[in-house]
């Protein structure tokens, strides 16, 4: 986990100096080792789904954006679900996706019902905060 760690962090420095092709390797080598050493449904791979989402929405590359902060919010609901506690990147991952889906340009209210959708399907009921 901690070679994940550094290779997230130095994708995110390259990423914040605007390197983002050198960025994506790392960042796709750190979800993968998250992945094989915790699981497919673990945060911390929630939190390397993420970075990656993020990282394509800045290289217009939205729909793999979307289906992958799609699987970071169902990772962080999941967690809420079994432990009866909302995982502190929970609504960052939903405001993300909500971004991803506004750049896709989906309305408030398909973007609303997306939500929906995905909290009913874990289990949870979403409710409009801002």
């Amino acid at each position: 986990a901690i070679l994940s760690v550094t290779l997230n962090n130095l994708a995110s420095l390259l990423q914040d100096t605007n390197r983002l092709a050198d960025a994506e390797p790392l960042m796709r080598r750190a979800l993968a080792i998250d992945e094989n050493s915790f699981g497919p449904d673990h945060p911390d791979v929630a939190i390397d789904l993420n970075n990656l989402a993020l990282l394509l929405q800045a290289t217009h590359r939205l729909a793999e954006a979307e289906s992958l902060m799609r699987r970071a919010l169902s990772i962080f609901l999941d967690f809420t679900r079994r432990t009866g506690y909302e995982h502190p990147h929970l609504s960052t991952a939903k405001d993300n996706y909500e971004g991803i889906l506004k750049a896709l340009g989906q309305s408030e209210e398909d973007i609303d019902a997306a939500l929906r959708k995905l909290f009913e399907e874990h289990g949870l009921i979403f409710e409009r905060t801002s």
